[in-house]
C-alpha cells in the first residue's frame, strides 16, 4: 500500500513539473496556456513540492497573485493534514 502511494505521488509530481514546463513554454511562444486552476489542482493532488520546484527551476509564476498565495495555502493545508495523520 505504501509503495502504491509513493508511486502515485511520484507520478503526480512528475506530471506537475511537466505541466509547469509546458505552460512556461507556451507562454514564451505566445500559445494557449494551461489554466492556473489546473496547475493548482495538480498541487492539491500531491504535487505541491514539484510545483514549488518547477516555479524555481523555470522562473515561472513566481510573482503571480493570487496564484502564489493559493499555492502556499495548499502547502500549509497539506502540511497540517500530514502532521495530523502522523499524530494518529
Amino acid at each position: 500500500m505504501l509503495t502504491n502511494i509513493a508511486l502515485t505521488l511520484l507520478a503526480v509530481n512528475l506530471w506537475t513539473v511537466w505541466a509547469f514546463w509546458h505552460d512556461k513554454r507556451c507562454a514564451m511562444r505566445g500559445r494557449r496556456r494551461t489554466p492556473e486552476a489546473n496547475l493548482l489542482g495538480l498541487a492539491m493532488m500531491g504535487g505541491t513540492t514539484a510545483a514549488f520546484l518547477a516555479r524555481h527551476l523555470f522562473r515561472h509564476k513566481t510573482r503571480k497573485e493570487p496564484f502564489s498565495t493559493h499555492l502556499q495555502l495548499i502547502a500549509v493545508v497539506q502540511g497540517g493534514l500530514a502532521i495530523g495523520f502522523y499524530a494518529l
